[in-house]
C-alpha cells in the first residue's frame, strides 16, 4: 500500500480518502471519531503523515524545542501507530486487557481496531491526554520520554 503524502494543503478527509486500504480507512475514521471525543480537538496533518489532535510545546535540556500533538495517529502500511506522548510506563494493566498490540516508546502498533478492545483503546488515550496535559501544566512543557513520570494510580 502507497501511503497518501500530505501536502500544505491536503486536509485530513483527503488523507483518509487516499489510504488504499479499506480496513485501514474505516479505523481511520474511527480513530478520528474517538480522538475527537477524547480531546475535543479538531484533527490536524502534522509532518510524518500523522493525523493529530491538540498540541504541546516540548523543551529538552539541550535546548530543542518544538511542538508536537497531544495523541494522534497515522494509517503506515504494515499497521494503525497510535501516539501516546505520555509512554507507557503506568498503563501496564490496560495494556494487558487491550488485546492484539505492541508497543514503542509512546507508539502503539495495532492491525486493526477489531483485533483490540474499543473501551480499553478509549481508556488509554483519557489517561494518556490527562497525564500529557497535568506534565505539561506543571512543567510548561514535557520532558524526554525517558524522563516522563508516571501518571498518578
Amino acid at each position: 500500500m502507497a501511503e497518501p503524502r500530505p501536502t500544505s494543503n491536503m486536509t485530513v478527509t483527503r488523507f483518509i480518502d487516499g489510504v488504499d486500504d479499506d480496513a485501514k480507512r474505516r479505523d481511520s475514521k474511527k480513530l478520528i471519531a474517538l480522538m475527537k471525543t477524547v480531546t475535543s480537538e479538531k484533527p490536524r496533518l502534522w509532518p510524518g503523515n500523522i493525523i493529530g489532535f491538540g498540541s504541546y510545546h516540548y523543551k529538552y535540556a539541550s535546548g530543542r524545542e518544538g511542538d508536537a500533538p497531544i495523541i494522534g495517529f497515522s494509517p503506515r502500511s504494515q499497521n494503525l501507530t497510535i501516539y501516546l506522548m505520555s509512554g507507557f510506563v503506568g498503563y501496564d494493566g490496560l495494556l494487558q486487557k487491550l488485546g492484539k498490540h505492541t508497543t514503542g516508546k509512546s507508539c502503539l502498533y495495532v492491525k486493526r481496531l477489531d483485533q483490540i478492545d474499543e473501551q480499553t483503546l478509549l481508556q488509554l488515550l483519557q489517561k494518556s491526554v490527562a497525564h500529557v496535559k497535568a506534565v505539561a501544566s506543571k512543567s510548561g512543557g514535557l520532558p524526554r520520554m525517558s524522563e516522563m513520570p508516571p501518571p498518578p494510580q
